[in-house]
């Protein structure tokens, strides 16, 4: 089910979510977003922490693309030690 409605943007460019909206998404106080604009569209997509599997998913795939470009632990470790001196 679609949630539907209309706000307006304040002076100060706040824009209130409607009440129905935030109680369908969990929506609370703090929640943060991250908002796009393009032509007459803004888009305002909920910022949420990775669960476990997320980041399991992005190690993986990690470790898929080093082995496909022929990195070693070794490089990874000389990589970190040149960013930290800079």
């Amino acid at each position: 089910m679609e949630n539907i409605d209309v706000t307006r943007m304040s002076a100060k460019g706040q824009v209130v979510i409607p009440g129905d909206i935030r109680q369908a998404l969990s929506l609370v106080a703090g929640t943060k977003f991250v908002v796009v604009g393009e032509g007459d569209t803004v888009v305002l997509k909920r910022i949420s922490r990775p669960s476990i599997a997320d980041i399991d998913r992005l190690f993986s795939e990690s470790r898929r693309y080093a082995k496909r470009a022929g990195l070693k632990k070794s490089d990874v470790g000389k990589a970190v030690g040149r960013a930290r001196k800079k």
